[in-house]
C-alpha cells in the first residue's frame, strides 16, 4: 500500500525530468501506482485517427502521469 504525501489540488514543484523547476498544480492522484498527474505538464503527443469518413486525424497533447517522488509540495 503506497501512501502519497500529495494529493489533488496541491501546487507542487517539479524535481527531475525534462520540465524540472517548474510549479503545476496536481490534476488526478494514484495512491495504488504512487503517481499524479500535473496539469501541462509531462505532456506527450499523440496522433488519433479520424472516427467518421471524411473527417481529418488530429495531434492531441495529454499530460502523462509521473511518479510522486518526483515533485516536492510548494505552499
Amino acid at each position: 500500500m503506497n501512501l502519497l504525501h500529495i494529493k489533488k489540488g496541491d501546487n507542487v514543484k517539479i524535481l527531475s525530468g525534462d520540465d524540472k523547476g517548474k510549479t503545476g498544480k496536481v490534476a488526478k492522484a494514484f495512491p495504488g501506482s504512487g503517481k499524479i498527474v500535473i496539469e501541462g505538464m509531462n505532456t506527450i503527443k499523440r496522433h488519433e485517427k479520424s472516427r467518421k469518413q471524411g473527417s481529418k486525424g488530429q495531434i492531441v497533447e495529454k499530460s502523462m502521469p509521473m511518479h510522486a517522488s518526483k515533485v516536492a509540495k510548494v505552499e
